[in-house]
């Protein structure tokens, strides 16, 4: 681990190394997809994603770049459930949604409490809502969005990683307690929730990214998550790409991400899941990134650990 005390990460840290951020539309969510997902019952079926525009979150974490596409004011009440309707009626027909703010879906700045009514309307006909909130906004707004939703919701939390110093240097602004107790309180009240963990996060090594990812898919599932998603860290905020440039920071292998998918789908504790965005920026070698991508997508939908690829360039 190259440790590095003097190595001062904060709020402003942060901040004043980013570039500009993209225009948006108050009116449209900046993105719409429609992707394939395993689901708790074991079916592979599409899943829309809706990605909405609104506020920026108010935790500036180390290698998040979602603030690109926020404003720096609350939206109006009324722009998200426009926004969904307006993606909804450009998207096929699907059973799952999911709804990513960039940010918290409870954070009242982002969403407003006066949308959820109009919101639970609009996703009436699916059979799961998808919504992501930091540790520390999830309380009794949960309960009442639930409350007037038809589907079943489940909810997206950033984990990150268990190593308490890098959790710390992330400035995620949360505890592993913060998260536990998130966990316990979305289950105890019947919502099924899903972690977000990091590989090779600032800091660490690559056998030290693959051995922390590897613990913090245990701590999620001892905790009481049911799904855990493994994103290799990326650059390209400002703050990652100078701690890349002074050697603090490496990108993670493709290799290494593999690794870490088999050993979460080897446990059998709940669903596993690589994220699989632009995965050659992880690989150097171009003839056989495809087939480790199907690989790994296949691997996503089924939950079983298949044959590696056979190659010869060693990356």
């Amino acid at each position: 681990m190259n440790e590095d005390p003097e190595l001062l990460i904060n709020d402003q840290w942060i901040v004043s190394r980013r570039g500009n951020k993209n225009p948006v539309d108050l009116q449209r969510p900046y993105g719409w997809l429609v992707e394939k997902e395993r689901t708790i019952s074991g079916k592979i079926e599409d899943t829309g994603i809706i990605f909405l525009t609104n506020r920026e979150c108010p935790f500036h974490c180390l290698m998040c770049d979602l603030w690109k596409n926020t404003t720096d004011e609350s939206v109006a009440i009324g722009s998200i459930p426009n926004q969904i309707e307006w993606a909804l009626e450009q998207m096929p027909a699907v059973k799952h949604l999911k709804l990513y703010n960039n940010g918290s879906f409870f954070d009242g700045r982002a969403v407003p409490e006066e949308d959820y009514k109009s919101i639970a309307s609009l996703v009436k006909d699916f059979e799961t809502v998808i919504v992501e909130s930091h540790p520390r906004l999830i309380n009794e707004k949960c309960l009442n969005f639930r409350n007037m939703l038809k589907p079943d919701l489940h909810v997206a939390i950033g984990l990150e990683t268990v190593h308490p110093w890098i959790l710390l240097k992330l400035n995620k602004q949360m505890t592993l307690d913060d998260f536990s107790n998130s966990v316990s309180y979305l289950t105890k009240n019947g919502i099924s929730s899903r972690a977000f963990i990091l590989l090779r996060p600032p800091l660490l090594s690559e056998s030290e990214g693959i051995f922390w990812a590897e613990r913090s898919i245990d701590f999620a599932f001892s905790a009481g998550i049911e799904c855990c998603i493994i994103i290799p860290v990326r650059a390209g905020n400002g703050a990652m790409d100078e701690l890349m440039e002074k050697g603090y920071f490496s990108l993670p292998d493709i290799q290494s991400l593999e690794t870490v998918l088999e050993y979460g789908i080897g446990l059998k504790a709940g669903r596993v899941f690589a994220d699989v965005w632009d995965l050659a920026q992880f690989s150097s070698c171009k003839k056989c990134i495809d087939k480790r991508t199907d690989r790994l997508v296949s691997m996503n939908l089924n939950q079983i650990i298949l044959k590696p690829v056979e190659y010869t360039c060693n990356h």
